[in-house]
This record gives C-alpha cells, sequence and structure tokens, in this order.
C-alpha cells in the first residue's frame, strides 16, 4: 500500500509534499529510469526533484504518463514536479527558452516550481559540469528573477524558488522581487543542520527544501556524518529504526521539506515510513549537539582539477 505523505502550505498557495523523490543519477538507461520512477510513484511519491542538467526530464516525463495509463495515478495533477533553471541559462532572455525547454522534455503544460538551480551565472553553452573560471559571470539577480515572475505569471510555472541561496542572497532578492521565493533548496542533514538558515526562511515565510538529507553518503564528495554517525546508530537500534529513517525523521520535525532518492524499492518506501513515530526530547537535543561540516560546496561543479568551488560567489563567506 502506497504512504501517504503529509504537504507544507507555500505562500504561493500551492501545497508540497514534504517528502519528495530526487531524480539526479549517475548515467542509467531511460527504460531504467522510467521503471524507477514508477516504482517510486507506485510507493506513494507524489513530489519528483528534476532539473534540465539532471537529464532526467524526458524519461521523468514518460514515466509521468504511463503512470496514468497503467491507474497508478489518476492525472498529472496529482504529481507535484519541481524543475531548475540551469547556470548557463542564467541570463534574462534564456529563463523562458530554458522553462519551455523543460516543459518540452517532460511533456507537461506547466510544472509546479521552477528554481534557480545556483546563484552563479556562466556563458550560454551545452550544459556542462565542468566549468572553468572563464565561464563565470557576475550574476545577475534582479534580470534573472523578473524572467523568473514572468515563467509563474504565463502559468509554465505555478510557484518559483531558489536553490543554494544564502541568507544573504535571499535578502538581496527579497529586495526586489515582486513575487518572492516560495522555496529555497539546500543542503541540510544532521551533519549540516543550517540553523541560521532555517530560521532566516521561517522568518520570510520561504519554505526550507533539503538536498542530501542523509549526507550524500557514498559519493565521492559525500559525508559520512549522518549514516556513520554512532548517535544516529545508536537512537536507530533503540526505536528499531533504519539510520535513515532517524534522519529523515529529525528532518521532518524541523519543519523543512526532503528530497531523497534511492533507486532501491525496499529504501524507497522505508523513507517515507517516518510518519507514525518521532524522536523523544533527549533525542533531538543529542542530534543538535552533532558537530557541524558543510558538504563539499559547488558541488555540482567538476573543473579540470576536481571539484571546483566559487565560495565567493555561492556562500558570501557564511557558515
Amino acid at each position: 500500500m502506497a504512504e501517504v505523505i503529509p504537504k507544507v502550505l507555500l505562500s504561493s498557495g500551492q501545497e508540497i509534499p514534504v517528502i519528495g523523490f530526487g531524480t539526479a543519477s549517475p548515467p542509467l538507461l531511460s527504460d531504467q529510469m522510467i521503471s524507477i520512477f514508477l516504482d517510486a510513484i507506485e510507493s506513494g511519491y507524489r513530489h519528483f526533484d528534476t532539473a534540465l542538467a539532471y537529464s532526467t526530464e524526458k524519461p521523468l516525463g514518460q514515466a509521468i504518463e504511463e503512470a496514468v495509463r497503467r491507474g497508478l495515478i489518476k492525472s498529472r495533477d496529482e504529481l507535484f514536479i519541481t524543475s531548475k533553471l540551469w547556470c548557463t541559462y542564467n541570463h534574462h532572455d534564456l529563463v523562458l527558452p530554458a522553462i519551455k525547454e523543460t516543459l518540452s522534455n517532460l511533456g507537461l503544460d506547466y510544472i509546479d516550481l521552477y528554481l534557480i538551480h545556483w546563484p552563479v551565472r556562466l556563458k550560454p553553452k551545452e550544459i556542462t559540469l565542468n566549468v572553468d573560471l572563464e565561464d563565470i559571470l557576475p550574476f545577475e539577480m534582479g534580470p534573472t528573477w523578473e524572467a523568473m515572475e514572468e515563467c509563474q505569471r504565463l502559468g509554465l510555472a505555478k510557484s518559483i524558488g531558489v536553490s543554494n541561496f544564502t541568507c544573504k542572497k535571499l535578502t538581496d532578492l527579497l529586495a526586489l522581487a515582486r513575487i518572492p521565493p516560495v522555496v529555497n533548496q539546500v543542503e541540510m542533514n544532521v551533519g549540516w543542520q543550517q540553523k541560521k538558515l532555517k530560521e532566516f526562511c521561517k522568518e520570510k515565510g520561504i519554505v526550507l527544501c533539503v538536498w542530501s538529507p542523509l549526507g550524500s553518503y557514498g559519493t565521492f564528495w559525500g559525508s559520512n556524518a549522518v549514516m556513520e554517525n554512532p548517535l544516529i546508530d545508536e537512537i536507530a537500534v533503540a526505536k528499531g529504526k533504519t539510520k535513515a529513517q532517524i534522519a529523515l525523521r529529525w528532518l521532518y520535525e524541523q519543519g523543512v521539506a526532503i528530497i531523497v532518492k534511492s533507486f532501491n524499492k525496499e529504501r524507497m518506501r522505508q523513507n517515507l515510513q517516518i510518519f507514525d513515530w518521532e524522536l523523544s526530547e533527549e533525542d533531538r537535543i543529542k542530534i543538535g549537539d552533532v558537530p557541524q561540516r558543510r558538504g563539499l560546496p559547488g558541488s555540482e561543479f567538476i573543473g579540470p582539477n576536481g571539484p571546483f568551488k566559487t565560495a565567493e560567489d555561492l556562500w558570501d563567506g557564511e557558515t
């Protein structure tokens, strides 16, 4: 039986499921991706997070069409679809062409949420995660956000938001936005709790949506601060839960939305089984004291000498 996922109200009036399914993946055949997405829909996932840079929009769109055909969902409207504007399209005149390309890939008339993927602007070129210093241009937030607002006004996106924005960048954006961002999607987990940013977003009515909820464990850039944390293991054993469920339940109790990613059908379902129990106050206090360390800044960018960091552009020197 599919799990029923609670929702969070956005300032736009939409509701976003508190757990979404991430689609960034190592290279897989399209048929493999379609099968994975269908498994996720069957398990109960109703929010899917994709991006032009992930190359998963087309198989996700095909999976949505197949899910309707099979009767797993009655219509596309049962799903909440997020996609993102890649940095090479982070130019006023390229935003509308980018979202139209996304909609064409997905085979949809609209997406529910469109995000600026990173506060980084690159020269227009073929999408690649290999970024050279000479590709970076000054980030023109105002013109880009104006075009994002046009996407919403035209009905191409029901809501708009950002990803990987700091408090400072959100402050700058809120000062010029006619339509404020409804979501800021950022790295957050037990090992990087984002306390300052979480409170800032709550105060401004922006829902924090979390990527890397398990520290991207097992990736070349990820952290073991969640899945190899003795405290998380101790709590999991005591409660008869998985370590992932403890980490995800902690995030849920922080009032954020969460993007999970597992292509294993059993773990897909386990990741949704966090709503009918809770952590103790003692558990929360102990987790709140876990030493903090952010994952790799700019981890999606890979330069000629390894992971590419633009700390000044991305993080404004903030912790």
